[in-house]
C-alpha cells in the first residue's frame, strides 16, 4: 500500500468521523427541537382549555367560543403530527371539529362568574392576557390573517374594559347594600374615571353615564350624613361658648 493510498484512507476516514458526527448532531437536535415544540404546544393546550373552561359566562360570546375552539384544535393537529398514535388527540380532534363545524351556533355553557372582589378581577384579567397571547402566537404561525388578529386583539381590550365597568359596578353596589356610601363614591369614582380614560370613550357612553348616576347618587348619600354631623359640631360649638361665658360670669363675681 502506497503512502497515497494510506493518506487517502486517513482522509477518508476523518471524513466519515466528521460526518457521523454531523449527523448525530442533527438527529439530536431535530430530538431537542422536537421535545421543545411538544412542550410548548401542550402548553398553549392547556392555556386554551383553561381558558374555555373557566372563563366567565357574562363574557363568553358565541364567537370567542369559536375562535377558542379553532386555536385548540390548531394545537392538537400540530401536537398530532408528533404524536401519531396519541388516541386522545385523535378524539379531541374530532370533537373539536364537530364543535367548529357549527360556526356561531357553538354552544356556550360557562356559567356567569360576578366580579365583585379585585382577586377574581385579577383572575379574569390573567385569563385575557393568555387569550391574547394565544391570539399573538397563532398569527406568528400563520393560522390566523393579520387583520383577524388584530380584530380579536382590539376584542379583548374591549372585554377588558366590561371586565372593569362590571367590577367597579357590583364593588359600588355592594358598598350601597352596607350602608357605606363613601366606599361605593370611591368604586363608582374609580369607574368613572377609567372610562373617561379610553381611547375611545364615546364606544362607552352608556356606562359611563350608568356610572355617573350611581356616583351622584352616593356622593348625595354621602353629604346626607356630612350635614348631621356638622350640625351638631354646630351644637357643641354654641355650648362651649355658653360654659365659657358662664365661667367669664363667675370669675367676674368673684374677682369684683
Amino acid at each position: 500500500m502506497t503512502p497515497l493510498m494510506i493518506t487517502l484512507l486517513v482522509v477518508v476516514g476523518i471524513a466519515l468521523l466528521i460526518a457521523i458526527g454531523y449527523m448525530n448532531h442533527v438527529v439530536e437536535n431535530n430530538k431537542l427541537e422536537k421535545a421543545r415544540t411538544k412542550i410548548e404546544l401542550n402548553d398553549r393546550l392547556r392555556r386554551c382549555g383553561e381558558i374555555t373552561e373557566t372563563f366567565p359566562g357574562q363574557l363568553m360570546t358565541p364567537a370567542l367560543k369559536l375562535l377558542l375552539a379553532r386555536l385548540e384544535l390548531n394545537v392538537c393537529q400540530r401536537l398530532l403530527n408528533l404524536e401519531k398514535s396519541s388516541a386522545n388527540l385523535k378524539a379531541r380532534i374530532a370533537e373539536l371539529e364537530a364543535l367548529v363545524g357549527q360556526g356561531e351556533s357553538i354552544p356556550v355553557n360557562n356559567p356567569p362568574a360576578p366580579i365583585q372582589t379585585e382577586a377574581k378581577a385579577k383572575d379574569v384579567r390573567f385569563l385575557l392576557e393568555a387569550l391574547h397571547g394565544q391570539i399573538t402566537r397563532a398569527a406568528q404561525d400563520g393560522f390566523l390573517s393579520p387583520n383577524e388578529a388584530k380584530r380579536w386583539i382590539r376584542e379583548v381590550r374591549h372585554i377588558l374594559v366590561l371586565l372593569h365597568i362590571e367590577f367597579f359596578n357590583n364593588l359600588g353596589q355592594h358598598s350601597l347594600q352596607q350602608n357605606q356610601p363613601g366606599q361605593a363614591r370611591l368604586a363608582f369614582e374609580r369607574g368613572v374615571q377609567y372610562l373617561r380614560k379610553q381611547q375611545e370613550p364615546q364606544v362607552y357612553a352608556e356606562q359611563l353615564e350608568y356610572l355617573e348616576k350611581l356616583l351622584a347618587r352616593a356622593n348625595d348619600q354621602v353629604m346626607d350624613r356630612i350635614a348631621p354631623v356638622e350640625g351638631e359640631v354646630n351644637q357643641l360649638t354654641e355650648g362651649l361658648k355658653d360654659v365659657e361665658a358662664d365661667a367669664d360670669w363667675k370669675k367676674k363675681v368673684i374677682y369684683d
